[in-house]
């Protein structure tokens, strides 16, 4: 039943695959993710005089300190070693929102795209908190994976084709 899954064993439960015959490999993953919030809330950010300090920077340390932790958050995945994690953020004040960019890298024998992921989600977390004072009906939208290379799936990039959704 769960043939294409490489999480669950002939028995249909779920395990940690065994990467240990895998070459290590470079890896890259893109994630990205969105923070909508007030008009007051972005002006707030962009002017850097948040009560809590500085918004993006604690972000920023917050998402790295998440891409290493992830294997602690995430059963399943493998605790690999990261070679590199960029965190780069886009503050948008006409639709009042913040973009969020990680870049991960490592040299291993399974990808970095979970790792990735957890950093954005954890920057987009760490802005709500650090402004929630001040807007408390932030949401946080359109988390993917942008792109990855390496590995034995080869590389992917998402396509920009939902139907009547801007990003």
């Amino acid at each position: 039943m769960f043939d294409e899954l490489a999480h669950f064993n002939e028995n249909d439960e779920a395990h940690m695959v065994n990467i240990g015959d895998k070459e290590p490999t470079e890896r890259v993953a893109v994630a990205s993710g969105y923070i909508n919030m007030s008009p007051k809330a972005v002006r707030i950010l962009a002017e850097g005089s948040a009560k809590k300090g500085d918004v993006l920077g604690v972000a920023r340390v917050a998402a790295i300190q998440g891409a290493k932790q992830t294997s602690f958050l995430i059963p399943l995945c493998h605790q690999i070693s990261l070679t590199h994690v960029r965190v780069d953020f886009e503050i948008d004040l006409d639709v009042s929102r913040v973009k969020a960019t990680v870049t991960a890298s490592t040299t291993a024998g399974t990808g970095v795209e979970m790792e990735a992921l957890t950093s954005v989600n954890v920057a987009l977390l760490t802005i709500y908190d650090m402004l929630k004072a001040v807007d408390k009906t932030m949401s946080m939208t359109h988390i993917r994976l942008e792109s990855k290379t390496g590995g034995k799936s080869g590389d992917f990039s998402f396509e920009q084709s939902y139907e009547g959704i801007t990003f």
